[in-house]
């Protein structure tokens, strides 16, 4: 099958816990689904270094620091708020939000389609901050309110890994398992 063309229609969103073990170890938990997906919106992070020597760019160095951006969904699940946000949910079912909890670093998932095939994509070190809290009136229609993460995806500690991506026709097992447990390098 040849490669795609064109890429549109974000769907499949996934989000799985990072842990650090003692010794720095990173451990991912069991992908859960962010459903909803509106929009990702991410933007390169790091700098360009031009050093000049006999009149030219005698050397040139590229920080990748990652992606900055957000991601838009019909609304952020309660799993998310609890493991990620650190919101406490007590025995009268009612979630807090407390000031002084750190939100817990993550694993994005998620698929883009395409003329030819789908692509499933990966930020393997996340971070994110509260959304806002917004809503409006109902008038003649219903207009559904979105919320919005911002994130950042950067790069891992343990290997400088940021991002990866897999297409069905090349890596049909881990396309199939990409859902299911997060993908490393072989």
């Amino acid at each position: 099958m040849a490669d795609n063309k064109i890429k549109y229609g974000l769907k499949n969103v996934y989000y799985a816990k990072l842990t650090y073990g003692t010794n720095g170890e990173e451990t991912y938990a069991t992908p859960v689904r962010i459903p909803g997906a509106v929009n990702l919106e991410v933007d390169a992070s790091g700098d360009t270094n031009n050093f000049y020597a006999d009149d030219v760019i005698y050397w040139k160095s590229n920080a990748n620091n990652g992606y900055e951006g957000s991601l838009e969904v019909a609304l952020i699940p309660d799993s998310f708020r609890t493991d990620i946000l650190g919101e406490v949910t007590d025995t009268n079912e009612v979630m807090w939000e407390y000031s002084d909890r750190e939100p817990a670093e993550f694993a994005l998932l998620f698929e883009f389609q395409g003329d030819q095939n789908a692509v499933r994509h990966s930020f393997l070190r996340c971070s994110a901050t509260r959304a806002a809290v917004n809503g409006a009136t109902k008038e003649d229609s219903i207009t559904p309110q979105t919320e919005t993460l911002n994130l950042s995806a950067m790069p891992r500690i343990s290997d400088n890994l940021v991002k990866g991506k897999c297409d069905a026709t090349k890596s049909p097992t881990q396309y199939e398992a990409w859902f299911t447990t997060v993908t490393l390098p072989a």
